[in-house]
């Protein structure tokens, strides 16, 4: 809330005082608007819920509400003051808000960063007990210690009821089992966790997990119910009660609207700006190919698009030219995750190709596929042709966007991700699609690129 405070305040001040001069604030009307821009923001602020604790420091949900917040008071302060015919109050309404915007933007993404580093060495962590059935209990501690900035510590696990003769294993990847589904309450009463997860279970009833829910009051925990789907987040959920009973409405995805449209566009003219940007570049990076390898400097390759209609995705040639002829040969030596063919120290990569691939620097020329509409800055890999005819029902959802230059599979490991979890990267980006993770992806993005993270 500092942060934020002090952002629509310091933008205030550039604009009144830097822009401006001290003389404008003799206008009574100019002073009414400067005093407005920061009360409008810290309203529209709180209206959206954007200090929601909840939302603060993990996931893109605090991006798009800051971003909504401030759409919403340039609107209707713009209306507001069209329709009282102030015309001196433009530089605050147009100018102030839209750097408060940025500020607060960066703010927020500077203070996450702190938390996620002090998250990093133990810092700031909720304790959680976990119940439910083995399967489900392994698949959360695994993904919450794949991403410690969530601010999670798992530290006991309750699993459901065993069969009579059986019994419960000592831990779960290091987390010790202290009881039953039955002996969570007295768990929690007992060491003080800051709140009990319930994962998928056969034995959670609906009257159980209400019991639970009001046995848990008073002992200071939360009660965090983790639905079947678990990649499914975002705006495409909501609370839906029925008859008094909450149930969890999940929305279809759209690919369709003036969101898309805005994606389209977006992709197009920065695609366009970036191509112009960089012709240097891409100019000395085909000579660089062409003089140090024989063959041509760019290489078209076949790929799946949106709708399984497939196109010639170009990339710098970054191997020998007979690249293709030699695949067989090669193909014990695959260290490639499910239908993917990858290698490590690939003899056919030439050393030119070597520096492109660990810096990207060979997919550059797919700027010209974004243009024209056969690619998108953000999406899924890729695919090739060979990999889709081996796609089931669920990894064809890949196929229901554009392809990106970029995705979450990028900033997340790339090559060194295994198969599942390109699959899930691809297909959480498909199924929680929106601007606001553009951006985020687009972001982290450089930082990949940079760190040359699982590039080869």
């Amino acid at each position: 809330m500092a942060s934020d405070v002090l952002s629509f305040l310091l933008a205030d001040a550039i604009v009144t005082l830097g822009y401006h001069n001290v003389s404008v604030l003799s206008n009574p009307a100019n002073i009414v608007v400067a005093l407005t821009v920061p009360l409008a923001a810290s309203i529209a602020l709180a209206v959206t819920h954007a200090w929601d604790p909840r939302i603060l420091g993990c996931g893109v949900e605090e991006f798009r509400r800051v971003g909504y917040a401030y759409v919403l008071v340039i609107a209707v302060m713009a209306v507001l003051g069209y329709a009282a015919g102030m015309t001196g109050g433009h530089s605050w309404v147009f100018g102030a808000l839209p750097l408060a915007a940025a500020l607060s933007v960066l703010g927020r993404y500077a203070l996450r960063r702190w938390v996620h580093r002090r998250r990093r060495s133990g810092a700031y962590l909720r304790s959680v007990v976990v119940a439910g059935e083995l399967d489900s209990v392994l698949e959360l501690i695994r993904r919450t210690r794949g991403a410690a900035y969530a601010g999670w510590e798992i530290e006991a696990v309750c699993l459901a009821d065993l069969a009579p003769g059986r019994r419960l294993p000592l831990a779960i990847e290091d987390v010790p089992v202290v009881g039953t589904e039955r002996d969570v309450v007295g768990i929690v009463a007992l060491h003080g966790y800051d709140a009990v997860a319930i994962v998928p279970s056969s034995q959670w009833s609906p009257q159980r997990t209400q019991q639970l829910a009001w046995d848990l009051e008073g002992t200071g925990a939360d009660l965090l119910i983790a639905p079947a789907m678990m990649d499914i987040v975002g705006p495409r959920l909501h609370i839906s009660p029925v008859a008094s009973m909450p149930l969890l409405q999940l929305s279809a995805p759209r690919f369709t609207g003036p969101a898309w449209i805005a994606k389209t566009v977006m992709d197009r003219v920065l695609a366009i700006a970036l191509l112009v940007a960089a012709a240097p570049i891409l100019f000395a990076i085909g000579c660089a190919v062409r003089l140090t390898s024989p063959g041509p400097a760019l290489y078209k390759q076949m790929r799946v698009g949106r709708g399984g209609i497939q196109f010639g995705m170009l990339k710098f040639r970054s191997m020998v030219r007979d690249a293709d002829k030699r695949l067989a040969d090669l193909t014990r030596a695959n260290e490639g995750a499910g239908v993917l063919f990858k290698i490590r120290d690939d003899p056919r990569v030439t050393r030119v190709g070597r520096f492109l691939r660990r810096f990207s620097l060979d997919e550059l020329p797919q700027l010209v596929n974004v243009v024209s509409g056969q690619m998108s800055l953000v999406g899924p890999r890729p695919p090739l042709a060979s990999e889709v005819e081996q796609y089931d029902d669920g990894v064809r959802r890949r196929l229901f966007v554009k392809p990106g230059l970029t995705g979450l599979w990028q900033v997340s490991g790339r090559s060194d991700l295994s198969w599942e979890e390109s699959v899930r990267m691809d297909l959480r980006y498909v199924e929680n699609w929106s601007m606001a993770l553009d951006f985020m992806i687009l972001w982290k993005t450089a930082g990949a690129v940079i760190r040359a993270d699982g590039a080869y």
